[in-house]
């Protein structure tokens, strides 16, 4: 499987930004038994220059390295003939991910309750 990793707030903390002030341990463990296990990591970042540079090493100096950076692995570059902007995954880790789902049950519950509250 491919996991799109984000790096601010998911695999590091950087507070404030873009000064990186310590690793997410859990995450950035996850993340490694994930490559461990034979799966493609991407680090999808909205970093660019110099500051991705800094997130790469940083991610490398605890042992964590990726399969792309902000790209699409080159075998789905080879298959599709060419990078497209959005990165192509299984997985999306982000710290301000948002599941479809969580948006019906929140517009479920949400409902439930206006229906009792005008009762």
């Amino acid at each position: 499987m491919i996991f799109a990793v984000d790096f601010d707030g998911t695999l590091a903390n950087t507070t404030p930004f873009p000064t990186i002030t310590s690793p997410v341990c859990d995450m950035v463990s996850y993340c490694k038994k994930l490559r461990e296990s034979g799966h493609k990591l991407i680090l999808n970042t909205c970093r660019t220059g110099e500051r991705l540079d800094e997130a790469v090493e940083y991610c490398k100096s605890l042992g964590l390295v990726f399969d792309a950076v902000n790209e699409n692995l080159p075998e789905q570059i080879a298959k599709w003939g060419g990078d497209c902007r959005k990165i192509s995954a299984d997985y999306y880790i982000d710290d301000r991910n948002l599941h479809p789902m969580d948006l019906v049950q929140k517009d479920l519950k949400h409902q439930m309750w206006w229906d009792w509250i005008k009762k």
